[in-house]
């Protein structure tokens, strides 16, 4: 009997360690899965910034064409307008 009340008391007393144990356990892994979510986070936040960017400086050199073609467009069409008053000259001194 009294070897029987020492385990049982030995019991009672692992019995919360093994619940702490347990409970510092899963908050480990708690903190493990934590920090795995927070790096993936961090990896898709800085490859969205990376796309941002990207997007800017795609935009940049699209608005730099786009200037450069519309001064393009000027420049032919006051080619064509002067062309047109050259023949509109010679329509004028024949007829």
């Amino acid at each position: 009997m009294a070897f029987s009340l020492l385990d049982e008391a030995e019991e009672q007393e692992l019995d919360p360690l093994s619940r702490l144990e347990e409970r510092i356990q899963r908050a480990v892994s708690l903190v493990v899965k934590l920090r795995e979510e927070k790096e993936a986070a961090e990896k898709e936040l800085a490859e969205a910034q990376q796309a941002v960017d990207d997007g800017r400086a795609e935009n940049a050199k699209l608005t730099e064409e786009l200037e450069a073609l519309r001064s393009e467009r000027k420049q032919v069409r006051g080619r064509l307008e002067k062309l047109l008053d050259h023949i509109d000259q010679l329509g004028g001194n024949l007829g």
